[in-house]
């Protein structure tokens, strides 16, 4: 089927991404009952749990973390090179990424924002990066909130009482929850960079042709 050959891709990630979060969610289910079971409280329904600040913290955590890599790794390699990578714009040719958008606004297949011109051109040239930026910020908020409702449960459960969400942004657990995360984005994404300069997989946009020398910046 046509439609499944030219969106496989997108297909395949979302279904992986729907699988486990389902995992994700019974597995947290599973943990979260339990310590509410050691602490002597009412176990929560699925429904409830995965309303929980619990479960949502942790999704938007990870969430944050992804959007941040992107995000960085979009804008990072529209000014920075590494010589060799595929992940990489060649130092010493012109970019085709760095074409200048209006030579081709009268063309019928260019998007209208090109089109359009001005500010719509402009802010259609960078709407990738602050696509997912925004996205960043929205999930980096999300987690917040949902991790100090999290952190105020668990609070109450030892008889302590809870803190204000300011409080909670200025907290260490907060920062240690997004750090541990962030850390493995850019180291994740520094080892795909460099790899790519010396290994490849044949068929992959992400990979130089096999037989591509390891000097050759580009896929």
């Amino acid at each position: 089927m046509r439609f499944l050959r030219d969106n496989g891709l997108t297909i395949a990630l979302l279904t992986f991404s729907v699988l486990t979060v389902g995992g994700m969610l019974l597995t947290g289910w599973s943990v979260y009952n339990e310590e509410l079971t050691q602490h002597g409280a009412s176990q929560l329904d699925l429904l409830n749990y995965a309303l929980s600040g619990h479960f949502l913290s942790a999704l938007f955590e990870n969430w944050e973390s992804e959007f941040l890599q992107m995000s960085a790794y979009v804008m990072l390699t529209a000014i920075l090179f590494q010589r060799g990578s595929a992940e990489s714009k060649d130092p010493d040719e012109p970019a085709s990424q760095d074409q200048d958008p209006s030579e081709k606004q009268h063309a019928v297949d260019t998007p209208w924002p090109v089109r359009a011109g001005a500010i719509a051109r402009s802010l259609y040239s960078y709407s990738l990066g602050i696509a997912l930026a925004i996205l960043f910020i929205l999930s980096f908020l999300l987690h917040l909130r949902y991790s100090a409702e999290d952190a105020n449960a668990e609070a109450l459960m030892h008889g302590q009482p809870a803190i204000p969400l300011i409080q909670h942004l200025a907290s260490t657990e907060f920062w240690f929850e997004s750090f541990q995360n962030w850390q493995s984005e850019f180291l994740s994404t520094a080892v795909l960079v460099v790899l790519s300069i010396f290994l490849r997989f044949k068929g992959s946009p992400e990979s130089k042709p096999v037989a591509t020398p390891h000097s050759e910046t580009g896929s």
